[in-house]
Parts: structure tokens; sequence; C-alpha cells
């Protein structure tokens, strides 16, 4: 990880879901990396709490919450405790998701409906919940994905399908929300997170015939890269950016 010396965040008040791996943890640490105070927030406490731990341990302020995001009495209190820790609420991060790699007449119902809750709804739920903290001068930054726009969305349309939801449902908030003085944005990345590394590993083969559809010929650190694009969309560096879909992926993906 690349050092930050900037505190363009000094002040900020952060609550980043899924934050308990890859990713979100990326984020998190990108983010206090940077001065925000930071709500780490995961169903799994131990999780989120070696997060927090590893990150004070770099001198940031952080501090871990346990919710099921896919249920609404858990994420209003979660939201609630986080406030009231935190003194407040200016950032947003709805990261988590649940997701299965299956052709469509191999899933089931159950899992659509998890995919479902844990992305588009879960993402609307968190809105409509920290929406009253973040007014005047708030920041979201939703989680898309490449695999809602690319050419040949096989092995994950659902997966597809709620990333492409929440893209809309970012957009709708941007416009609903800019006179509250809230700005909404998505990201699109390509994270060399755990699950990347997994499967790079089972099929070493293919994962490199998709490397090489990505100009930069790497997948993104999830703090250096993916978490310093989730910064600079929550600072005042942005200000004038939102209701955007920004594809944080080496330049594989051409948004038209």
């Amino acid at each position: 990880m690349s050092e930050v010396t900037g505190r363009e965040l000094a002040g900020a008040t952060a609550l980043v879901t899924g934050a308990g791996q890859g990713v979100g943890r990326g984020i998190a640490g990108a983010l206090a990396a940077r001065g925000a105070s930071v709500a780490v927030v995961g169903r799994t406490l131990s999780k989120v709490e070696d997060v927090a731990q590893e990150l004070r341990a770099r001198g940031g302020r952080v501090q871990a919450f346990s919710c099921d995001v896919t249920d609404l009495d858990d994420s209003a209190r979660m939201v609630d405790e986080v406030v009231g820790v935190l003194g407040g609420l200016s950032i947003l991060v709805n990261n988590a998701q649940t997701t299965y790699n299956r052709t469509l007449l191999e899933h089931t119902e159950d899992e659509y409906r998890q995919i479902m809750d844990s992305g588009p709804l879960a993402t609307w739920r968190m809105m409509r919940l920290c929406h009253p903290h973040l007014k005047g001068d708030g920041a979201i930054v939703n989680l898309g994905s490449a695999a809602g726009v690319r050419w040949d969305p096989s092995g994950y349309g659902l997966y597809a399908a709620a990333k492409e939801a929440i893209r809309s449902l970012t957009r709708a908030a941007a416009c609903e929300w800019a006179d509250d003085g809230i700005r909404v944005n998505a990201i699109l990345p390509l994270a060399d997170s755990p699950a990347l590394q997994e499967w790079s590993k089972a099929r070493p083969d293919e994962a490199e015939q998709y490397l090489q559809t990505v100009p930069l010929h790497r997948f993104g650190d999830p703090e250096d890269d993916i978490g310093s694009a989730v910064a600079f969309l929550c600072s005042s560096q942005s200000r004038y950016i939102t209701g955007h879909s920004m594809p944080v992926d080496g330049g594989q993906v051409l948004m038209r």
C-alpha cells in the first residue's frame, strides 16, 4: 500500500458496508488514511473488528459495527449507532453484495432474492436511512460492476442485473437529492479481491486471458486504486460530479 499524506477528508464521517474484506476493506483504509472517521460494517463482527484494529494501528479513527443489511430493523439500528458513535455521517459507501456465479437456468429463486436483497434493496434502504444525516454536504458511492455492461454476462446474469439496478438507483438519487446537497455516484471496480485471487488460482489460464483484456494489464489494488477513486468521489475535489458511473478497471470497459 502506498502512503497517503493528504488529509482531504479530515472531519468527514464515513460508513462502509461489506467492509470485512476485499474492496470494502480497501475503501475503508483509503478513507481513514485521508482523515475520515470510518465505521466498518459487516455481518461478521470479528471480521470488521480485525479491519478496525488494523486501520487504527495505522493511525485511523475506525469503529466496527455488525449488521445484516438485508434486514430493515438491523440496518436502522446500525445507522443510529454509527451516527451516535461518530457524531454524524457525511459519507455512505454501499459495498455489501451477496452473489453466485451460475447461469439463469441454474439459479434458484432463493438465490435471486439473496442477490437482490443484499444488492439493490439494501443499497436503496441504506441511502434512505442515511439521507437525513447526509443532507447539506454528503456523498454516497455505490458499487456497480462492469458485469452489467459487458457484451456477454453469461454465468453471472443475476449479479449483472443487481448491479445495473444499483446504477439506476444511483442516477435517480443523484437527481432527486441534488437540492439536498447530497452527491451520489457509482464505481465499477476491477479489483484484486480475495474472490478474484481464488478464481485466478483455480483457473490460471482463463484468468490470464481475462487480464489481457485490461489495457493496464493488472487488477486494481482494493485500497490504492479502488479506495482512492472512492475517496476522490467523496472529497471536495469532485464537488461538481454526481449521477456518474465511473469504471475503475484499468481501461477495460468503455461506457456509452
